[in-house]
């Protein structure tokens, strides 16, 4: 092989390297605006998680806040809403799964799995009747000392358990946590 032959070679695969490196440049320029556009934007990332302020809730009180645009209920229980619902036979219950975002799904709906924290004191839940997403009523509310639903009648426990009515599972719980003695971060 001759030293020209050898030299167009060379020349050749350089050619071909520069064209093929320009066009994964252009090629990544061009579709990253359209990868990039798939994510959140920054007013849909600020609502993904909130901090509550917990510590103007009393005993026996609810706060209701709003977390991706449905209402978050926050409830301090009472000794007597606490006791209520760890008496609960779990055979009783239409929806034996927690249904708590913090736990494995195979979790049982005990009333330790579906509170913040160990005592049993504070019960986040999202407030969505899971029938048809009416908004239930609470402070003691129906035949089992919890949530009613107004729309079609559910009535769920102290612990947000479906008890009665069309409701096929009990009220969801978020991920959740205590950042510190009075703020609970969701999401």
């Amino acid at each position: 092989m001759s030293q020209a032959e050898d030299h167009a070679s060379s020349r050749r695969d350089f050619l071909y390297y520069t064209t093929a490196g320009a066009g994964a440049v252009v090629t990544g320029a061009a579709v990253w605006p359209l990868i990039d556009q798939m994510n959140p934007s920054a007013d849909v990332r600020a609502l993904s998680a909130i901090f509550i302020d917990v510590s103007s809730v009393e005993v026996g009180t609810q706060l209701t806040v709003k977390w991706r645009g449905k209402p978050v209920f926050v409830r301090r229980r009472s000794q007597e809403e606490i006791d209520m619902a760890r008496a609960v036979d779990l055979g009783d219950l239409v929806d034996q799964n927690a249904e708590n975002a913090n736990l494995p799904s195979t979790a049982k709906a005990t009333d330790q799995n579906r509170t913040l924290d160990e005592a049993g004191e504070w019960l986040l839940m999202i407030g969505v009747c899971t029938h048809l997403g009416c908004v239930p009523i609470g402070n003691m509310s129906g035949d089992f000392g919890g949530w009613f639903c107004p729309c079609h009648g559910s009535h769920y426990d102290s612990a947000g358990r479906i008890r009665k009515g069309p409701a096929p599972r009990n009220l969801d719980i978020p991920v959740a946590k205590f950042v510190d003695d009075t703020t609970i971060l969701v999401g």
